[in-house]
């Protein structure tokens, strides 16, 4: 009797967080040493405040190492963190996808769908539909996507009533959203309308997206900052 073959065992957090450092480590040379100086740091200055508090002896040092131990290893994760989320912006910007990269970080209440309209110079708009109602997000020529999201817009305008419909344009110069910033600003949009009215506004989507052609997604993968998120977080 043939054996069944055995489900692949996923990584564990230990391994991912491995990884997620050899990953920020890559743009961030000094990250492991940083770290440790914040491990350090912190949990010398709270040891010792814990030691002093508690009369200085031999009870106050163990109380120390149990409490400051721990705060140390608190803060290194933290700024852990937020440089492994700095390096993987700074790998993805400027890369096709890089807007769909981090949109991926969004999460229940949102509904995130790259690639809705392409061009042959890689110049893409996705969207997202939520509270705030549909998001048209481009990237590419700023020229070209505020012409590429002005053509969309006007399509969806036909489909979606009177929900709103928001535009942005992702990059560095005057006007647009900094990719590090796209899922912020995503969030912070004022929310219209109710849940109820998000999930007739998507069957109202399906019927636009069923009328158009199959788009030629740009070649290469898609960076993903969400896989670096969660490996950051031991997930």
């Amino acid at each position: 009797m043939a054996k069944v073959p055995s489900a692949e065992k996923k990584p564990g957090a230990f391994s991912k967080l491995i990884s997620a450092y050899k990953i920020t480590k890559q743009n961030d040379k000094y990250v492991g040493l940083i770290c440790f100086a914040w491990f350090l740091g912190v949990g010398l200055v709270v040891g010792a405040l814990v030691w002093l508090i508690l009369g200085r002896n031999l009870g106050s040092t163990i109380a120390a190492c149990l409490v400051g131990i721990p705060a140390g290893l608190l803060a290194a994760v933290v700024v852990f963190g937020k440089r492994a989320e700095k390096s993987a912006y700074a790998q993805i910007e400027g890369r096709p996808g890089a807007a769909a990269a981090a949109l991926g970080v969004l999460r229940r209440g949102w509904t995130v769908q790259t690639a809705v309209a392409v061009t042959k110079n890689q110049d893409l708009v996705h969207r997202v539909v939520g509270r705030p109602g549909v998001i048209l997000i481009g990237e590419g020529n700023p020229a070209r996507v505020r012409h590429l999201l002005g053509v969309e817009k006007k399509k969806h305008a036909r489909v979606v009533g009177a929900a709103p419909i928001h535009d942005v344009v992702v990059g560095e110069d005057s006007g647009s959203v900094p990719v590090k910033e796209l899922s912020k600003h995503v969030m912070k949009l004022p929310k219209k309308i109710q849940p109820a009215e998000v999930t007739d506004l998507l069957q109202r989507l399906k019927a636009l997206d069923a009328m158009r052609p199959q788009l030629p997604v740009p070649k290469g993968p898609m960076p993903n900052t969400k896989q670096a998120r969660q490996s950051m977080r031991g997930r």
